[in-house]
């Protein structure tokens, strides 16, 4: 039943979005901003951690799960470190996916011919 909940949880999510991409002019890095920031908003409010705790990977995978661990990093390096937490609490709690995405970026930009839209 995990495994239903978790898949059915993520693909809500990823259906809003396309919802958000299709129904409006946003472009899709407004949209991920959207998602981060929508996770931090819920993980402030005390929100995100009960969906989490209902939907496991279905809720931490996506870009607001993201969202919430960003929140999480600074809100404890903020309690810890005072001021200077804001700069770093992010990055120490994230920094697997963050450095995994520019890693990956990279890769992708060697194998592929990127060019832009006209």
């Amino acid at each position: 039943m995990t495994y239903i909940t978790v898949f059915v949880t993520g693909g809500i999510i990823c259906a809003l979005s396309q919802l958000l991409m299709d129904k409006t002019k946003l472009l899709p890095g407004r949209i991920m901003v959207i998602l981060v920031c929508l996770g931090c908003l819920l993980g402030a409010l005390g929100i995100y951690e009960p969906f989490l705790e209902f939907a496991k990977a279905g809720a931490s995978v996506p870009l607001i799960g993201f969202g919430n661990s960003l929140f999480k990093g600074v809100k404890e390096a903020v309690l810890a470190e005072g001021f200077i937490g804001l700069f770093k609490g992010g990055f120490s709690k994230c920094s697997v996916g963050i450095s995994g995405a520019l890693i990956i970026g990279f890769v992708a930009s060697l194998i592929f011919d990127s060019k832009m839209k006209k």
